[in-house]
């Protein structure tokens, strides 16, 4: 016994260096795209994320910072914890798979073992020491199955960068691990201190993401399995009281329990008058009082059930304590300040997420349901002086029950996701859908193409790393497969084979353990299946989701795992030997992790990757000193976030990011002193912009100011109340509206002359007065900022656009827009270009792309660049080319191309394949005498897009955004080729693309 339980011990903790190894040699050296850099930026100074926080998270990020030498150092540090955290899941899946694996070849009844016989119970085969042979076979099994998940594509996507679904895997290994060492001591007295341990461990992992919850289901049938005899009613009790545990902290404690204190807090100000606080400390008291209370009846009457439960109940709460660092936090107006949760009104918003909306889960209306009525909801109350202010009640649509549907997944009502939805099944506008088709949808898009791809991309193989890319079947090749796959380093085959090895365990487990195969088989479903239900995705995402559903594949690799015993079984009744047959099984079972990495590394290995750190630096580089920077997106902030609150890089540079814009709270951030940064000028008070004030100003329009109204006079007029602006709806509610679309604003130009904005060359454009016609049809939050701040500043500090915000946000004043890099400045100078937005400052712009700009290893073609990283260049490449035109149309050739031979030394094709803003650089190559570049530009690309658009059309509901983009390319090589003179190939290039687009309109 001591021997296995050593010889267990020490290949788990191999198993384990060698994650760690992989995952420390992929890692990725900073920051990446999406939310790791805000992850990194508020670990490293506990500052408060997006809802719902993740503040365990952060308290291991900020210890793991505390490692490195200098800030340049911190993200591979906080990235660290992510690859021990997965080191740490794959430890414990191995123990996990073991303690199964065991239970199959020790003592184990020859027949199939269902739910309801009797097996030889976990305890009895805990203590009956394998043989050596029976030992290689359940390691071999155990290394299998830990391995396989060790490299897995989703899994090991987030093992190699700070992000929380590598932690929150750790604790479903955990707490699955736990449940089976209880169940193997559950005849011990002490077995109860497992149970508090898991609980704990469930409290932590609140701290850090809710996925782990979804594990509750599976411990319960563990602990039913171990305790109860196997009845059906016993099983669905079971099923139930796990689904009421599951409520309990997923709606009771979580946003439950501070919701309560909520109220108590607003009757105790509101209506007591007492001082803030108090019915917080209130509730905390009586919540504290009934719980000893309700120990102190356990511990009385002997009631061990109910002394557990409550002492479990407890334990939740202690990790679940990790919150109260977000309100903390946030009560010091941190730099970074989601939501600005310091009081329990706003936290409590904070933890529902209230942001992000609802979706139907169970019951609701479809997207075409128009509301018959509307209901007024709970009060919504922000801090004011001296007590709780109510700003509104939420808004309840009723429908008509005819318009409402079990399981509502045709529930969207964006104009854009009509067209996706028909895509996927039978719908037609105007016409209810059926509950037929959304179960159409749930299963065709939401379980096949979000789950089961996503399956098959771990288990079978991947297509590649466009979006909506495919499974790679072990008899697909790369005939008539377009580059973008065929040389992806994402393209990934393994042939079925961790797929096969799994369903080989599932069979074994099933036929000699039928329980433990219900268990698993709840684990996978419950953190995949489950989750799609209750996620009920729209039918466009940003990006892929893979991730969301680690939990699943880890399951599965149980299942890889025990195929190996399966196979040693087999082997066994051939050799007549369990030691052989255990080697070889192992030795045959480990080809399937082993091509998971082999496949997997070259697509998985970060470690010289640095340009999302990068595109932040040169975004922040193409703007002037104590600028005001509006972003768009978290790819476009994230970073940025980062290199200031991280690197201390140009924090003299205000970031706001415009969606944010849209809250009361982030204005009042914006008004606050961050770093080098002053507080925005802006005019309006926190009661113009408070939640429920001014979130939107319909157009109204007034026949006196037609003509145009002064931009100051009206946000005056927005800041007094003024009566010629409000508006009334039905309820008799007022509001303030935009009475004309033309603006003007008159400029000093003396103030202009002293900030040096204008280049030399247009000294002369600048204006007297400025005049913009507004196109929205109504002017939301964040608008009426800008047009605050514009009013406000004159001209003292400068105000940006990064190039990739929606052009709506830039309220018309594109005529003002100055490009200096990858941003643009308004400016008080008319200089109109029909071709493009905003005018070109040349020095100021090629000093930030030649001088300031950095594209560390963007040219090495060993490197991966996924989809997130190649938007980035392509929007580079595209203002490399308007400042060469720029020094064309002035008739100076030789800068024009020492633009474009660095950009594309910087950027080369074989590193960057070249995207939709290469054609139009044909023209100025022949200009400038490189016909060669030129040509093999219009040859290569035509060639690709050629081939891809014979792929795509064949899987054109998948790939409809690729089949325009290369639609589009082939239209500018023609349009291009044309220009100069090689028609004969232009109409060649039309002909093709004639072809195909009738194949599209078909």
């Amino acid at each position: 016994m001591l021997q296995y339980n050593r010889i267990n011990n020490l290949v788990g903790w191999v198993v384990f260096a060698v994650a760690t190894i992989a995952y420390v040699l992929t890692l990725e050296p900073t920051a990446s795209f999406w939310d790791s850099g805000e992850f990194i930026a508020t670990s490293y100074k506990l500052l408060v994320p997006h809802p719902p926080g993740a503040p365990f998270y952060l308290l291991l990020g900020r210890i793991f910072s505390m490692f490195a030498g200098d800030p340049m150092q911190v993200a591979w540090w906080v990235n660290l914890l992510s690859a021990l955290a997965s080191s740490f899941t794959v430890l414990f899946l191995f123990w996990t798979i073991s303690i199964l694996a065991r239970r199959l070849v020790v003592g184990a009844p020859a027949k199939k073992v269902g739910l309801g016989t009797t097996a030889t119970t976990a305890s009895v085969t805990a203590t009956v020491e394998p043989t050596f042979g029976q030992t290689i076979a359940i390691m071999g099994s155990a290394a299998v199955g830990a391995l396989a998940f060790t490299f897995t594509d989703s899994f090991w996507f987030s093992a190699v960068e700070a992000e929380v679904y590598a932690l929150s895997s750790f604790f479903t290994a955990f707490v699955v691990w736990a449940m089976l060492r209880w169940e193997t001591k559950a005849h011990e007295e002490s077995s109860d201190k497992w149970l508090l341990l898991i609980a704990y461990m469930v409290g932590l992992s609140i701290g850090v993401h809710l996925l782990n919850l979804v594990a509750i289901p599976a411990l319960a049938f563990i602990f039913f399995f171990r305790l109860k005899k196997y009845s059906l009613v016993g099983a669905i009790l079971t099923l139930v009281i796990s689904g009421i545990i599951l409520g309990i902290v997923l709606v009771g404690v979580i946003p439950g329990l501070p919701s309560v204190a909520g109220w108590f807090e607003v009757l105790f100000v509101n209506s007591f008058g007492l001082p803030f606080g108090s019915g917080v400390i209130f509730f905390l008291v009586l919540f504290v009082a009934g719980l000893v209370w309700a120990i102190r009846y356990a511990i009385r009457t002997g009631n061990r059930t109910l002394h557990t439960a409550l002492l479990s109940f407890v334990f939740v709460l202690i990790g679940y304590s990790s919150y109260l660092i977000i309100p903390i936090r946030s009560n010091y107006d941190p730099t970074i300040d989601e939501n600005d949760p310091e009081n329990i009104v706003s936290f409590v918003s904070y933890l529902k997420r209230e942001q992000y909306g609802d979706r139907p889960l169970l019951f609701g209306p479809q997207y075409n349901a128009e509301p018959v009525a509307s209901e007024e909801g709970s009060a919504q109350y922000i801090k004011g002086k001296d007590k709780y202010i109510e700003v509104g009640r939420k808004q309840e649509y009723v429908y008509d029950s005819k318009d409402k549907t079990l399981l509502p997944r045709l529930y969207s009502n964006q104009p854009s996701h009509l067209a996706q939805y028909q895509k996927w099944v039978d719908v037609e506008a105007g016409k209810k859908p059926s509950f037929g088709a959304n179960l159409s949808f749930l299963f065709n898009y939401q379980m096949g193409h979000m789950f089961w791809r996503y399956f098959g991309w771990n288990f079978i193989g991947r297509e590649g790393d466009v979006q909506n890319s495919g499974v790679l079947w072990p008899w697909e090749d790369d005939t008539n497969v377009p580059e973008r796959f065929a040389e992806s380093k994402a393209r990934n085959n393994f042939y079925m084979l961790p797929f096969v090895l799994g369903i080989l365990g599932l069979l074994y487990q099933l036929n000699r353990k039928g329980r433990d195969a219900f268990i698993v088989g709840l684990l996978f479903f419950f953190t995949g299946l489950a989750i799609v239900i209750y996620l009920n995705q729209p039918p466009i995402e940003p990006r892929e989701r893979d991730y969301t559903f680690a939990g699943a594949f880890y399951a599965y690799s149980i299942w890889i795992g025990l195929g190996v015993l399966a196979i040693a079984d087999f082997l066994r009744k051939l050799t007549r030997n369990a030691a052989v047959a255990g080697g070889l099984a192992t030795v045959i079972g480990l080809v399937a992790p082993a091509l998971l990495a082999a496949e997997g590394w070259d697509d998985h290995d970060r470690s010289d990757r640095y340009h999302s750190v990068d595109s932040a630096r040169n975004l922040l580089s193409s703007v002037a000193p104590n600028a005001i920077l509006f972003t768009n997106g978290d790819n476009d902030t994230f970073p940025l976030w980062y290199v200031q609150e991280v690197e201390g890089f140009r924090t003299d540079v205000r970031v706001a990011v415009l969606s944010y814009m849209n809250t009361d709270w982030y204005i009042e951030q914006m008004k606050r002193q961050a770093y080098e940064s002053e507080p925005f000028p802006m005019t309006l008070e926190k009661d113009d912009y408070r939640q429920g004030v001014n979130d939107y100003l319909p157009y109204v329009e007034r026949a006196e100011v037609a003509g145009g109204i002064d931009l100051k006079q009206y946000i005056q007029l927005v800041n007094e109340g003024h009566p010629a602006l409000k508006i009334a709806d039905r309820s008799g509610r007022q509001y303030m509206s935009f009475p004309t679309k033309s603006f003007f604003l008159n400029v000093d130009k003396e103030a202009v002359q002293k900030m040096n904005i204008v280049p030399k060359e247009y000294t002369d454009s600048v204006v007297s007065v400025m005049r913009w016609t507004v196109n929205n049809s109504g002017l939301e939050k964040k608008h009426l900022a800008i047009l605050d701040l514009l009013a406000t500043n004159n001209w003292k500090r400068p105000v940006y656009f990064s190039t990739t915000a929606d052009n709506s946000d830039f309220l018309g004043l594109d005529n003002y827009l100055q490009l200096e890099g990858l941003a643009y400045r308004i400016v008080p100078a008319l200089v109109r270009s029909p071709e493009r937005t905003g005018y070109i400052a040349k020095e100021i712009m090629y000093d930030n792309l030649m001088n300031e700009f950095s594209w560390r290893n963007m040219n090495r073609d060993d490197i991966f660049y996924d989809e997130n990283y190649l938007r980035f260049p392509a929007n580079a490449r595209d203002k490399y080319y308007q400042l060469a035109v720029a020094y064309l149309e002035d008739g100076d050739k030789a800068t024009a191309k020492k633009i474009m031979d660095y950009i594309f030394e910087k950027l080369p094709d074989n590193a960057i394949p070249y995207d939709y803003y290469i054609p139009p650089y044909v023209v100025p190559l022949y200009e400038v005498g490189d016909e060669k570049r030129a040509q093999e530009i219009i040859n290569v690309m035509f060639a690709r897009s050629d081939k891809a658009l014979q792929y795509y059309l064949d899987k054109s509901s998948l790939f409809e955004s690729e089949i325009r983009i290369n639609l589009f390319i082939m239209q500018q090589l023609a349009q291009v080729s044309r220009q100069v003179g090689h028609t004969q190939k232009a109409a060649e290039i039309e002909q093709r693309f004639m072809a195909y687009y009738g194949q599209m309109q078909r």
